[in-house]
């Protein structure tokens, strides 16, 4: 028996770049575009009535911006999964979305195959962070809103660290695992037992915490 498609619902305020998503994403078997929604309003009424896997949402949108449509949609529902659409013009709310819970981003000019398997990543529970977009929009919009060390950091250990280091960088579990020799699945786990120690929902929020606390900012 086949597992049941991933749905979607596709938010954005261009009749034309929805039409653009839904195409893209109808070729896909594994797959299904459940509903569209061209505000942040409609977006937080159709997430509560159809109960998408994943919401792509746009930024800037009339009525309701995406970043407070996200806001409201994780107040309601705290698994679901956001999935920002951004250009560099505008990632400025990067930051402000992934505080807001968002699993991750991608950008609107990205190859569709790079935009599917986003879909896929994050329908899967993992966060989302081009390692090329996350250091050059977050180190930029954290600076202003430094946190002390949470004390919790202190459960991690030095393997669990190493990884946290590399999460930050934006790098995958198979990256991590190619430098740390060591496989995917013990790259799984450590950040599984990090996430856990931390009191930490997913890679997303695992980085936004590292910028804000500055974890890193003496490493070499």
């Amino acid at each position: 028996m086949s597992a049941d498609p991933i749905e979607v619902l596709v938010v954005d305020d261009q009749a034309m770049i929805r039409a653009g998503f839904r195409m893209l994403l109808a070729d896909e078997p594994d797959i299904q575009v459940v509903g569209e929604a061209a505000n942040g309003n409609d977006a937080v009424s159709q997430a509560a009535r159809l109960g998408p896997d994943v919401i792509l949402m746009d930024i800037r949108m009339p009525q309701l911006d995406g970043l407070q449509a996200t806001r409201r949609i994780l107040a309601r529902d705290a698994v679901a999964r956001v999935l920002i659409l951004t250009t560099f013009s505008n990632d400025d709310y990067v930051y402000q979305a992934l505080r807001a819970g968002a699993s991750g981003f991608v950008l609107k000019d990205d190859p569709p195959e790079q935009l599917v398997a986003a879909v896929r990543t994050v329908a899967e529970g993992h966060a989302l962070l081009s390692p090329a977009v996350t250091r050059q929009v977050i180190r930029r919009f954290t600076g202003s809103d430094r946190r002390e060390r949470p004390p919790e950091l202190d459960q991690l250990t030095s393997r669990e660290l190493e990884v946290f280091r590399l999460v930050t960088d934006g790098l995958s579990n198979a990256e991590i695992g190619h430098q740390l020799f060591i496989s995917d699945a013990t790259v799984k786990t450590h950040v599984t037992r990090l996430l856990q120690k931390l009191g930490l929902r997913d890679r997303a929020q695992a980085i936004v915490l590292a910028y804000r606390a500055g974890v890193f900012d003496n490493s070499t």
